[in-house]
């Protein structure tokens, strides 16, 4: 993530905390017997975090490789826009 803003970098850790007490709160549903309702919300939201986080960051690769191929392909351990296209599909 060498190539993110601070602002992005920021949004992208944020969601990625969330979804750290997210599972925290998984675990503790399934060790405390917590009903299945209960630990498939938070299971759901917990993917949905990681997910939004994974997009945030292809999406941030994507953006900087279209402003500057060149750069990004240095700055992003050589990603390429097959490469970045090929990250992005494998988070749907």
């Amino acid at each position: 993530m060498r190539s993110a803003d601070p602002a992005t970098q920021r949004r992208i850790l944020n969601r990625l905390k969330r979804a750290r007490g997210q599972l925290d709160a998984v675990i503790a549903a399934v060790e405390g017997e917590g009903s299945c309702q209960q630990v498939v919300t938070q299971l759901a939201a917990v993917s949905t975090a990681l997910d939004r986080a994974g997009f945030s960051i292809v999406s941030t690769a994507m953006q900087n490789c279209l402003a500057d191929p060149e750069g990004t392909a240095e700055d992003e351990d050589g990603l390429t826009v097959e490469q970045l296209e090929k990250l992005f599909l494998s988070l749907a």
